[in-house]
């Protein structure tokens, strides 16, 4: 089993950052790929980010590129998301995920662990 605790998220001003962070614990050898993921009232979950095991290759939504960037450090188990220029439209729920598969992957249903996620709210 893997356990994922995200941190980070806020109340920020648009134009502002932050920076989220997931934690794994457990069986974390067997993870490779790792995605962010969020959700907003009344919508469906969306694809945010991921990034290889090796940190090498990533891949990110249309909406959050050019302003976010993920990173990982395998050596502290963690995984981040750099948020920056937030918008409103990014207020969400931001959850952490991560995939036994080497494939990077972009799609929540294909990921085996979640965080619990951590609220993201941007004032206008």
């Amino acid at each position: 089993q893997v356990q994922l605790v995200e941190s980070g998220g806020g109340l920020v001003q648009a134009g502002g950052s932050l920076r989220l962070s997931c934690a794994a614990s457990g069986r974390t050898f067997s993870i490779n790929g790792m995605g962010w993921f969020r959700q907003a009232p009344g919508k469906e979950r969306e694809f945010v980010a991921a990034i290889s095991r090796s940190g090498r290759t990533t891949d990110y939504a249309d909406s959050v590129k050019g302003r976010f960037l993920i990173s990982r450090d395998n050596a502290k188990n963690t995984v981040y998301l750099q948020m920056n220029s937030l918008k409103p439209e990014d207020t969400a729920v931001y959850y952490c995920a991560a995939d036994l598969s080497v494939v990077l992957r972009t799609r929540g249903y294909e990921y085996d662990y979640w965080g619990q996620g951590t609220q993201v709210t941007v004032s206008s």
